[in-house]
């Protein structure tokens, strides 16, 4: 960032254009001025020296991360308010030299510097000259905490962990099976075959989810998430996932299904809308109790146009009001009952893709209850 002083003019009316240098000769900087927006207005912190490497401005960021007070850097030098050394102890001024180091330089990339105390903090710096190999003539610095950059290298460790933690199991079981199989086959009975190859397989299925869930984040977070919009018939997909936790094991009786009518057409991406409905039945059947209630009616959206709502809800303990603000976060379990704590984190993921809403409460009979709102985003060459 270049921070620039007006000129003096002939006239008494000061005209300030967008890119203009509003410093004075002597490099010294108006505290009222930068671009039309006081220094600090800005988010990171700004230090800005003079051609003597005495500073001139100390804005509120820079206040707050370095705990300088404003009063004692301003007019001090810039490696004496900021005193500051790279990992390995040297200090950062005296290496980087920036009014008698090359003529050439412009300033410093991003590094993480030292400061006082051992805190750390991002610091790029800015030389400006009037020509490119003339003296410096004022050296602006940026200062940003680590703190954003730290929560996410905490998240990136913490997936690491916990992808490494659920692959160990199933693929140690596959490991163990197919050793033994194909070590003393002709012991084995076709039963015992057959139960050792069906782990196998439920092992197998286990890591893949777990590969789509990563794979899912990785599309999340970087905006790339691909949906294929198609129409969508939301009452079938329920009833779909409810068979299927049926033939599963679980009584038909716990689950009530209602349905508004008439529904507005759906066009979304029919895998990603499975992968909703099948995480949220799974989390009511697994965490829940008692009945799970599914309610799908027609519902505004966020777009002034009629949307789908579906709310999936159940009889157990519920959510605990602490904790419902942190359900869609990454790693969040409501229960020691398994899983990764990836899902919902990827449903909330899936639903704002789509342009639609998720919310979490508490249900009538005391459970959690999901609810989310899809818009009909009908394609545009269909409009």
């Amino acid at each position: 960032m270049t921070v620039g002083m007006s000129r003096p003019r002939r006239t008494t009316t000061t005209v300030v254009r967008p890119g203009a240098d509003t410093h004075a000769p002597d490099g010294s900087a108006p505290s009222d001025l930068l671009l039309g927006a006081e220094p600090d207005d800005l988010p990171d912190g700004l230090v800005v020296a003079d051609r003597a490497g005495r500073i001139v401005c100390f804005n509120a960021a820079a206040v707050k991360i370095t705990s300088v007070a404003k009063e004692a850097a301003l007019g001090s030098r810039l490696e004496q308010a900021l005193p500051l050394e790279d990992l390995k102890g040297r200090r950062w001024w005296t290496l980087t030299d920036p009014y008698g180091g090359l003529a050439t330089r412009v300033g410093q990339p991003e590094r993480n510097l030292l400061l006082p105390g051992g805190r750390e903090v991002l610091v790029t710096a800015r030389y400006v000259r009037d020509h490119p190999t003339g003296p410096v003539r004022r050296v602006v610095v940026q200062l940003r905490s680590t703190e954003a950059r730290r929560r996410t290298e905490r998240s990136h460790s913490d997936l690491i962990a916990t992808v490494a933690h659920e692959l160990r199991s199933p693929l140690t079981s596959v490991k163990g099976f197919t050793a033994t199989l194909l070590a003393k086959w002709e012991r084995f009975s076709d039963d015992q075959k057959r139960l050792m190859l069906e782990t196998v397989d439920a092992d197998a299925g286990r890591i893949t989810r777990l590969i789509a869930e990563l794979l899912d984040i990785s599309r999340i977070d970087s905006g790339r998430l691909e949906l294929r919009r198609q129409p969508v018939d939301i009452s079938a997909a329920v009833a779909r996932h409810v068979q299927a936790l049926v033939a599963s094991g679980q009584s038909p009786d716990r689950f009530l299904v209602r349905t508004e009518q008439p529904l507005p057409d759906l066009w979304a991406d029919p895998d990603k809308i499975d992968q909703v409905l099948g995480n949220l039945l799974e989390n009511a059947v697994r965490h829940g109790e008692g009945t799970v209630t599914i309610d799908i009616a027609p519902a505004p959206a966020d777009n002034d146009e009629t949307g789908t709502a579906v709310t999936v809800s159940d009889e157990g303990p519920g959510i605990p009001e602490e904790s419902m603000a942190r359900v869609f976060t990454r790693f969040w379990r409501g229960s020691k009952r398994g899983g990764t704590g990836l899902g919902l984190y990827i449903v909330k993921g899936i639903v704002a893709a789509h342009g639609g809403t998720i919310t979490v409460d508490r249900a009538p009979g005391g459970g959690a209850e999901f609810r989310f709102i899809l818009p009909v985003s009908t394609p545009a060459y269909l409009r």
